[in-house]
């Protein structure tokens, strides 16, 4: 496993830490825990580049349809199904959890705190907390863990969508205690994402600077709404406009999010879910609000993730919906209502006259 994790000098820039210690004679047994739009292949991505090198990746999910269809893309060698979150704490030593909220992260932390008092750990062991909750929680669940032996806690949220969690393209922040860090980023880098970012010791320190990035991405969506929408209705046209901010911003954010916003893809089963921008976005406001640090743009957002949601949900009554969960690019939704313009279909209602 050495070879795999410590690799070559192009780490120097993509881990912010020394090489950890060369594995002793049983190699970590590694967990994972929730197998949602993200989940799936970080979890995938992890089983399949370490699967010469350490046991079956032992997972675990909600929903065990999940975790089946995981095990049969990859087989017995590469995964293995744990039938309990008891199961997933006493077998592994190193436990990554991608969960879809915050009372979902207290739920499971809560059920393994029990499988620890019941079967007290007698080495180390690593629970890496992957998802984007309040940096609050993540020091009440630092704190529930240290009360264990030999337990540590590492909080290592990311940034990307789903198609760069597909890639292995994914930013990762972490803070935690320092050698735990060392493991779980060698572990990550690049089998399930591109670059570490280290934020310290204080484990609410990463959950801040995910919402801060959050923030930045719901502000530039929420812009780029706007935008798309004034080029239709002034005659310009949405998709000049999109191809202008490939040409003058190419961020991969604005790509993206814009190639859904002109060609109406709002799936959000594919996706990042409305429902996990609207939470995003209340974590913000509140710590903004705390902080008395006022973010304007991400207000704005908020009222049109709101707005597009009311909007999807009046269509799933009437039965006319086009999906059943929506991507958060259908914020745009609201934009288009207020300028008199079709919510989800932009081929409908006011058109684009061109003057040559």
């Amino acid at each position: 496993m050495a070879n795999n994790l410590l690799q070559s000098s192009t780490h120097a820039s993509t881990i912010p830490f020394s090489r950890p210690s060369t594995p002793g004679v049983h190699p970590p047994q590694i967990g994972f825990c929730g197998l949602g739009a993200m989940g799936y292949f970080m979890a995938r991505n992890l089983a399949n580049s370490f699967k010469s090198q350490l046991p079956p990746l032992l997972v675990h999910n909600r929903t065990v349809a999940k975790s089946q269809k995981l095990l049969a893309e990859l087989g017995a060698s590469a995964v293995k199904v744990a039938d309990t979150l008891d199961q997933l704490v006493t077998e592994c030593d190193i436990i990554f959890t991608n969960l879809g909220n915050d009372a979902a992260v207290t739920s499971i932390y809560n059920e393994f705190a029990k499988a620890l008092a019941q079967s007290p750990p007698t080495k180390f062991k690593i629970f890496v907390e992957m998802s984007t909750v309040y940096p609050t929680l993540a020091g009440d669940i630092d704190r529930l863990l240290s009360s264990y032996p030999h337990v540590h806690f590492v909080t290592s949220p990311i940034f990307g969508p789903p198609p760069a969690a597909d890639k292995a393209m994914l930013v990762i922040a972490m803070s935690g205690d320092y050698r735990s860090k060392k493991e779980v980023a060698f572990l990550l880098v690049p089998a399930v994402g591109r670059k570490v970012i280290d934020l310290g010791g204080n484990v609410e320190k990463a959950p801040t600077l995910k919402l801060i990035g959050n923030g930045m991405i719901m502000g530039m969506n929420e812009l780029l709404a706007e935008t798309l929408t004034l080029g239709e209705k002034s005659g310009i046209g949405q998709q000049t406009v999109y191809d202008l901010v490939k040409e003058i911003m190419p961020a991969p954010g604005l790509v993206a999010y814009g190639n859904k916003m002109v060609n109406d893809l709002f799936d959000g089963s594919v996706g990042f879910a409305i429902d996990g921008g609207i939470k995003d976005a209340n974590h913000i406001r509140r710590l903004s609000a705390e902080l008395n640090c006022p973010m304007p743009a991400v207000d704005n957002t908020h009222r049109g993730l709101i707005t597009a949601r009311a909007i999807h949900q009046a269509h799933v009554v009437a039965g006319t919906q086009q999906w059943d969960i929506i991507d958060w690019s259908a914020l745009i939704a609201s934009s288009r209502v207020a300028a008199g313009l079709n919510p989800f279909d932009s081929k409908k209602g006011t058109g684009v006259v061109r003057e040559d």
